[in-house]
């Protein structure tokens, strides 16, 4: 029996498609049938949007019932607590057990921080799991559930015939209507929400249709042979399903794929940059230019893979967004590291952050690392960058290495496609180790500098 108003979503399908031009774009649609599950009758519905700026959201369109309605602010005690949200006023009454048709078209051109979340070229695009779809928000009372998507719903990207795609859940069906193909993807149940990476790109795999190694999708051939990248970051991906459980099964193999206007993920700043999808990183041009086989190319890939388990399975509090959503993708390449060149590599990893971290506060006062956020300057944000690391590997140092990622490997399971916290990490990490984890939770997390017995254990 219901205990409160709400609706469920009986139906919903998704149309995305790349549309070429200056600039280019992509188009979203989105359908839904909408049933009165609740105990009482509606007159408005909430739905949240892609914030306008940043994914360059232009040309609104809502229908309910086939008639064109024009979405309103919420009102202003609303608008802290449900960001980009807009409510969709209903023409007459919503009764209980009657269902509503919502339609949803907007358009992404143009996006102020193409990277992780979005971006968009001249012959490619990408959207991640997050951010990009039409989110409709159950009443405003604390026993309303939350209108999830049907245990199966479908999708489809339309893109030139030219185009390589990548999409999260089951390929359905493909056709080509003209210049165009479109694809059709199911997403059931247990699968996560949908990403798309496409493109017209040359794709470079290993050389035996056996391998199952790393996949590189670029806009011209290789010029350099793609053999030793292919084995290193085959081998790192085959560590960090080791050590933190696979992932979603239609990913057999991490990809590589080259894309345009892309910053570094944390810093905003020009220059060599990887971020993650799901199964995959984004590298742009300049990262390419380091040689896909150089210890940097690699390693940002590899920290950019780590996101698939710490960013994706699960995500992050805005609090911890620095320092779990980027400390445990690094402490990841630690693992990794060790895995490849055993101790001394680790060791090596541990001191270069702490060299990082020494040259960081000295241009900046630190702010704890517990509640350093993306938003902060860019300074502080350095300081946790470095630190973060060194707190996992502190607790690694506590629990041991199995305790310590068999407790992480809880937390991506127990908890995906769910935001976690430094809480939940502590309560999962006290579980696995068998430790009260308190003392050196409130010490990294809350004190500045770094402890003397941490120091002393890695100095040089």
């Amino acid at each position: 029996m219901p205990l409160a108003p709400g609706y469920r979503v009986v139906n919903q399908s998704r149309d995305a498609t790349f549309i070429s031009g200056e600039p280019a774009e992509v188009r979203i649609e989105s359908k839904y049938t909408l049933g009165n599950s609740g105990t009482t009758d509606l007159s408005f519905l909430d739905v949240t949007f892609p914030a306008a700026k940043p994914y360059g959201r232009e040309g609104l369109r809502v229908e309910v019932d086939g008639k064109e309605v024009t979405p309103t602010e919420l009102p202003d005690e609303d608008q802290f607590s449900r960001l980009n949200t807009l409510r969709i006023p209903l023409e007459s009454s919503w009764k209980r057990n009657e269902s509503r048709e919502l339609a949803i078209e907007y358009a992404f051109r143009s996006p102020a921080n193409p990277g992780v979340a979005i971006a968009i070229g001249g012959e490619n695009f990408h959207l991640s799991s997050r951010g990009w779809q039409p989110l409709p928000q159950p009443p405003k009372h604390v026993l309303s559930p939350y209108p999830r998507r049907p245990d199966r719903t479908s999708y489809t990207v339309r893109v030139p015939s030219n185009f390589l795609v990548l999409a999260r859940g089951t390929l359905a069906g493909r056709k080509q209507e003209g210049n165009e193909t479109e694809y059709r993807f199911i997403l059931r149940k247990d699968d996560l929400t949908a990403f798309i990476v496409a493109g017209h790109y040359v794709a470079s795999s290993p050389e035996s249709k056996k391998e199952t190694g790393a996949i590189f999708w670029t806009f011209q051939p290789l010029k350099e042979n793609p053999a030793p990248a292919i084995e290193r970051i085959s081998a790192a991906w085959n560590v960090l399903e080791k050590s933190f459980g696979p992932l979603d099964r239609h990913i057999l193999a991490p990809h590589i794929v080259e894309s345009t206007d892309l910053t570094d993920h944390v810093t905003g700043e020009p220059g060599a940059a990887a971020v993650p999808f799901p199964g995959g990183a984004l590298v742009n041009a300049e990262a390419l230019a380091l040689g896909i086989d150089s210890g940097d190319f690699v390693e940002m890939t590899t920290h950019a893979l780590a996101h698939n388990w710490f960013g994706d399975e699960v995500f992050f509090a805005p609090d911890a967004a620095v320092g779990m959503g980027e400390g445990l993708p690094e402490y990841a390449t630690v693992v990794v590291e060790e895995a490849l060149r055993g101790e001394p590599g680790r060791r090596e990893r541990a001191i270069r952050y702490l060299t990082l971290y020494d040259q960081a506060a000295k241009e900046a006062k630190e702010t704890p690392l517990g509640v350093t956020m993306m938003t902060d300057p860019l300074a502080q944000r350095r300081i946790a960058l470095a630190k973060a690391p060194l707190f996992f590997i502190a607790l690694e140092d506590m629990c041991g290495e199995e305790p310590m990622r068999r407790g992480l490997l809880q937390m991506v399971t127990l908890l995906r496609g769910q935001e976690t916290s430094y809480d939940a990490l502590r309560a999962t990490l006290e579980a696995s180790c068998g430790k009260n984890l308190a003392q050196p939770f409130r010490v990294w997390l809350n004190d500045p500098g770094i402890p003397s017995d941490f120091r002393a254990r890695y100095a040089r």
